[in-house]
């Protein structure tokens, strides 16, 4: 039963909730802009993920010496509080990956001498360590799993190099080092996303950064968000070999399976973060010369455009290009959080800064005279 001056819409799809000066997601000619900037001049102008978050946060692009300083004061805050790195010694080699991250954010808040500091600088502050240390907890819970002890970060390292060698314990080559510095700035932010919007909602209330990064990391844990390039690559990995393939997605359209990495809520023409990817995917595979995932996921896009209509969505070309980078599949949604780290903070500054409390309302459709019987009588 609707009031008077509201109306449902199930998923809350298209209904505006705020407003906003940071993404804009141009669904009907497919472009992602940040801060007025074009994913695709970003990416091709070859900027760094670290000249990206400085743009989320501040509105304009760094000049050298602004983007030398914050890149330094990112690599400065790498290394763990040593009560979060004992939190990631104790906990099961099988945890989830998702599960481990949001409990050490939330663990990490503790721990942040900016605690109960709310003033916009404290905040930014607060917002540079998680930039500086989800990637660093992310790897870290991967070594300790693996049995090996975690690598101590070089300061001098860029983000996406510092994400491999603090995986590894050595520096990624140049293309390993650009195709993820490409991928950190596709997934770095995408307006109101459920788990930016989670995020907005805890700091609409006027909690702490941490508690508002903390409700972000759940929300992207669900396999309906954050999830959707690990199921892409488990379904590439079922598949097993190109010549399975149409075969395999035309039985599974024809049973209406739920195929991940496909569609949009907005864009009505191709991802344009998957434009990219798509490449990228295809250069990762011919580098290591195995190239049939990539050439899977050709035939697979195929048949469904051909089939629903529907283009591939920046998870489905992530996937195989993650995967020829030789990152392990359960990787994939807490990388994502590493990169999207950038976007859910830049939010929660922005939230602050001109707060209300996001409080919406649901369409009631239960009784409403029930008669209440006493316990005797029931």
């Amino acid at each position: 039963m609707a009031n008077e001056t509201t109306s449902f819409v199930a998923g809350l799809e298209d209904v505006v909730a705020n407003t906003s000066d940071i993404c804009f997601v141009d669904g009907k000619e497919g472009r992602l802009l940040y801060h007025g900037y074009d994913i695709h001049d970003l990416v091709n102008g070859k900027a760094s993920f670290e000249e990206v978050v400085y743009l989320l946060w501040h509105g304009t692009l760094p000049t050298r010496a602004e983007l030398n300083t914050f890149t330094r004061q990112i690599s400065e805050q790498r290394a763990l509080h040593p009560k979060v790195l004992a939190f990631l010694r104790e906990v099961p080699a099988d945890a989830n990956a998702m599960a481990v991250l949001r409990t050490a954010v939330s663990y990490a808040g503790l721990y942040d001498p900016d605690d109960g500091d709310e003033s916009r600088e404290a905040n930014v502050r607060k917002a540079t360590r998680l930039v500086a240390q989800i990637p660093t907890i992310v790897t870290t819970f991967e070594r300790i799993r693996q049995g090996l002890e975690p690598v101590q970060p070089d300061p001098e390292l860029s983000a996406a190099s510092s994400f491999f060698y603090l995986l590894r314990g050595e520096k990624p080559d140049e293309f390993t080092e650009r195709a993820f510095n490409i991928a950190l700035i596709l997934h770095a932010d995408h307006e109101l996303n459920a788990s930016t919007f989670s995020a907005r909602v805890t700091a609409g209330t006027l909690s702490d950064m941490y508690s508002a990064i903390t409700s972000a990391i759940g929300t992207l844990k669900g396999p309906l968000h954050g999830g959707a390039n690990e199921q892409v690559m488990r379904m590439l990995l079922e598949i097993g070999d190109l010549s399975k393939a149409k075969a395999w997605i035309t039985d599974a359209l024809a049973q209406k399976k739920k195929i991940m990495g496909f569609g949009h809520r907005v864009y009505r023409t191709e991802d344009p973060r998957a434009t990219h990817l798509r490449k990228l995917s295809k250069e990762a595979g011919e580098r290591i010369n195995e190239l049939k995932w990539y050439e899977m996921s050709q035939v697979i896009e195929g048949v469904v455009k051909e089939q629903k209509g529907l283009n591939p969505n920046v998870d489905f070309y992530s996937a195989s290009m993650y995967y020829a980078l030789g990152l392990p599949v359960h990787l994939f949604t807490p990388i994502f959080a590493c990169s999207r780290i950038s976007g859910w903070t830049a939010h929660v500054l922005e939230q602050f800064a001109n707060n209300r409390l996001i409080r919406p309302r649901a369409e009631y459709t239960g009784p409403t005279h029930a008669t209440y019987v006493p316990l005797d009588q029931r």
